[in-house]
């Protein structure tokens, strides 16, 4: 059995530690280093690179992004896991344009790390449930190729309740930030719909955020 080489960087000390200790309690993979920070990581990386490296993306050095792109240029071989407590849209984006291969969780149980070790060294592309709905909605969302052209251009106004509307904002809640009647609101998203050519807030976000409106 072939033995997988692994490097952790992670400023969170105890997360560390217990990687380390599940990297070297796995007869099939070796720990190469443990570190903290983008400097010490871009050491390491200089010296070994390994098969597998797991790497956090809030450091105290640096963003994490910025040392994943830097080893998927250096070292192609290496196959690259995200491991971090951000799971939001933006970061997963983000690490996986850097080229990451994938994209994990902290709070994912500790005996699927292993996995994902194995399974991303072969090719494959773990990902934490939250980050395959994530992607999932992202690709369903249409292009700006694939949608019609506005009837007329949003007014300014619209725009702004646009902008409200995707942010979450309930009718009232849009017109005490816009200092308008709620049934103002109402109209201006009535007008955005026709504009739009869509029939729900959804619709009307995910075609303006594939046209750039917002």
């Amino acid at each position: 059995m072939s033995i997988l080489t692994v490097t952790l960087v992670d400023d969170d000390a105890p997360m560390r530690e217990e990687f380390a200790r599940m990297v070297q309690a796995d007869a099939g993979l070796r720990l190469v280093e443990a570190v903290g920070s983008c400097a010490e990581a871009r050491r390491s990386f200089a010296f070994a690179q390994p098969d597998v490296a797991l790497i956090d993306l809030g450091l105290p050095d640096g963003d994490g992004t910025e040392l994943i792109a830097e080893l998927a240029r250096r070292a192609r071989h290496t196959s690259i896991l995200v491991v971090t407590v951000f799971g939001d849209e933006a970061h997963v984006v983000r690490a996986l344009q850097a080229g990451a291969h994938g994209y994990l969780l902290k709070d994912t149980p500790t005996a699927e790390f292993g996995r994902a070790i194995r399974s991303v060294a072969e090719g494959a592309s773990p990902l934490s449930p939250q980050v395959a709905r994530y992607l999932l909605r992202r690709f369903a969302r249409p292009t700006a190729q694939e949608t019609p052209e506005l009837s007329e251009p949003l007014t300014p106004r619209e725009q702004d309740v646009l902008k409200a509307i995707s942010q979450g904002f309930s009718v009232p809640e849009a017109a005490r930030r816009l200092q308008v009647a709620p049934s103002t609101v109402a109209a201006h998203i009535k007008s955005i719909y026709s504009k739009l050519s869509v029939h729900s807030r959804v619709q009307a976000v995910n075609l303006a955020r594939a046209k750039g409106l917002i």
